[in-house]
């Protein structure tokens, strides 16, 4: 897969991710919290299958030759 998922993009998937697993985890919020293993992955493989199907990027793109 090709990677689409830029730097400041990556970090605020893994922390969201993150936060809702432990959110989770203490009893906070419900079963829905699992939903934060999907951008935890995104944003440890650094491809996301939506922006695959959009058309999108937010990888800085390099001008250098």
């Amino acid at each position: 897969m090709k990677t689409n998922v830029g730097g400041i993009d990556r970090i605020l998937r893994i922390v969201a991710g993150l936060v809702l697993i432990a959110l989770t985890l203490m009893g906070v919020i419900g079963v829905w919290g699992w939903i934060g293993v999907v951008p935890l992955a995104t944003g440890l493989l650094r491809t996301c299958p939506v922006y695959s199907l959009l058309g999108m990027s937010t990888c800085p793109t390099s001008t250098a030759k």
